[in-house]
């Protein structure tokens, strides 16, 4: 690698393949920096801009640290922490699997999100791999990953994770993980990783701090400390990040990447880093995708470079899922105030970006833009996700009468879709927030946290939130899977059927608000849902049902029945 500045070279520990490993650290803050390798003290050369490296006998499975003025600390670019956050570094030479050979078309995508301490009992890489069939017999095209960077303990939902670089030591590390993407290719699937990169776990923080300023005062974020991404000494903290996203494409074979919660990523550089990581990931590897997560509901982040855009291949599509669960049950707390009308999900088929520049009741502002010029293949949909069932206050998924009129509007839309892992059977195990931190004050604030984001809700008056700490939390979220086998069979069909509808812009959306149906058009195929808690009778003139979510569908003499809370894809012909 060409590099101007010293941090531009590879950082952290780098194999060279005859015997010997080149040590590469940004810290300019301690006055003296050494490396401890094999129970002996080395010093690193510096290399200007607080860089300091050195090229030392040793190989893959060699445990090390750097010692900063006498402590000692991990690598911030560890590829492997096999004792967790505290323990020692270990030199890691990956060989990224197979490729895979037939990547799903990014159109017809259907992802499937999972969580890999709670997929499978095991709880690991190796043990979500005997899953991978069903799911690729399922039409799946992709699995994401939560995130897997080293998190405190052993169970979390991985936003928490400390070393960008590391796979989770408690699920299998970074060869578990590599045997997870190479079963996964061979069944034909995409793997995506999800990433973190507006904060790091708190109990982090310290560690990262003695090296130098990864982290500003400049801005705020929900979770932590902001990253330094453009205040003085950006450079380097740029570049940590942006050969993290890059090493997991080339040097571990994952087929993309899920920003988290970009909107809580600052940066005023002229290249956001946003922009820079979907840039460097396609330098790698030209067909990896780069999708986002965005509380902005701007086009910008989608749009091309050369229009000021970030280039990002997707993005999830937030406000399809509150339209569509508000007219499904009703609910009007919290963000789902902004929604509640049949006309908003009608809105949304044409582009999920529903607020698009409109008042918000729920952020007391204006809110979103047109995203008329982005192709319906970039934005993500869905009824479920990590999100959207773990950030309730029990975890509780979608109402089980709702579940089939759910997949059915997701699943036939004209967006990519994802589901969420177990959905596709009915799991009744509900997903909720758990952790497993090691910092005793932090586990604390975590508990008082999650108490405290639902004090104000009357609906949960007098009930005890699950603790997140207590790994009887854990438990109740990992996968049951007892199957409702009916509701299985509805989703092999809609995805099956997915291939049968033409794809881009649909044709025609009409609905009526008092009635609450909604019908959209698709080539020679209809889409019908009925919202209400009524039968729909409507004229129609399909010849025929290519599928129906309840037994009690009709259609005869020109007229259309449908049960409530229900949908059927009519055919034309």
């Amino acid at each position: 690698m060409g590099a101007e500045y010293p941090w531009e070279r590879p950082l952290g520990a780098r194999p060279l393949g005859d015997g010997r490993v080149e040590f590469r650290v940004w810290t300019p803050r301690p006055g003296r920096v050494a490396l401890r390798l094999s129970g002996e003290e080395l010093p690193l050369s510096e290399a200007g801009y607080g860089v300091y490296e050195v090229i030392a006998p040793a190989s893959a499975g060699d445990d090390y640290l750097f010692l900063l003025d006498g402590q000692a600390f991990p690598d911030p670019c560890s590829r492997f922490q096999p004792e967790g956050l505290r323990g020692p570094s270990r030199v890691l030479a990956p060989s990224p699997p197979p490729a895979l050979r037939n990547p799903p078309r990014k159109d017809r995508l259907v992802i499937y999100e999972l969580h890999v301490g709670t997929f499978s009992a095991e709880g690991t890489f190796a043990g979500a791999i005997a899953h991978l069939h069903e799911l690729a017999e399922l039409g799946v095209g992709a699995i994401e990953l939560m995130p897997i960077a080293e998190f405190p303990g052993s169970r979390g939902w991985g936003y928490d994770g400390v070393y960008l670089s590391a796979a989770q030591s408690s699920y299998g590390g970074p060869h578990g993980l590599l045997e997870l993407i190479a079963a996964a290719h061979g069944e034909g699937l995409a793997v995506i990783l999800d990433v973190v990169y507006n904060h790091v776990g708190t109990s982090g923080v310290k560690a990262l701090d003695a090296f130098g300023p990864y982290f500003t005062t400049a801005y705020e974020t929900p979770w932590g400390r902001a990253l330094n991404f453009d205040q003085a000494d950006c450079d380097p903290v740029r570049e940590w990040v942006l050969q993290s996203a890059t090493g997991w494409v080339r040097d571990f074979g994952f087929d993309g990447l899920r920003l988290d919660a970009i909107h809580a990523i600052f940066d005023s550089s002229p290249e956001h880093i946003v922009a820079a990581v979907a840039r460097r990931v396609r330098e790698v590897r030209k067909d990896a995708v780069v999708i986002a997560e965005s509380g902005l509901n701007d086009p910008k982040v989608m749009r091309a470079r050369e229009r000021g855009g970030y280039a990002c291949d997707g993005e999830w599509a937030d406000d399809f899922h509150h339209a569509l669960r508000a007219v499904l049950t009703d609910e009007r707390e919290g963000y789902y105030a902004d929604f509640g009308e049949v006309s908003q999900l009608a809105k949304a088929y044409h582009r999920p970006h529903v607020r698009d520049g409109g008042y918000s009741k729920f952020m007391r502002r204006r809110f979103g833009a047109p995203a008329d010029d982005i192709p319906c293949e970039q934005f993500v949909v869905f009824s479920q996700n990590h999100d959207q069932v773990g950030n309730r206050a029990f975890g509780d998924r979608m109402p089980a009468e709702a579940r089939p009129l759910a997949a059915f509007c997701t699943l036939l839309s004209p967006f990519p879709a994802l589901l969420f892992m177990g959905e596709e059977y009915g799991e009744p195990a509900p997903f909720q927030f758990f952790s497993d931190h090691i910092d005793p004050d932090i586990a604390q604030a975590t508990r008082d946290g999650r108490r405290a984001e639902f004090a104000a809700f009357a609906e949960f008056a007098g009930q005890q939130i699950p603790d997140p700490q207590d790994v009887a939390t854990f438990e109740r979220s990992k996968l049951s899977r007892e199957r409702d086998e009916q509701l299985a069979g509805l989703y092999r069909e809609l995805i099956a059927a997915r291939g049968e509808l033409p794809m881009g812009d649909v044709d025609t959306i009409s609905f009526d608000e008092s009635d609450r149906w909604l019908r959209v058009t698709r080539g020679r195929f209809q889409l019908v849902c009925n919202f209400a808690a009524a039968t729909l009778r409507m004229p129609c003139d399909a010849q025929g049902i290519r599928i129906a979510t309840s037994d009690q569908t009709r259609l005869a003499g020109g007229v259309l029945e449908l049960a409530p809370l229900s949908g059927a894809l009519l055919r034309d012909t």
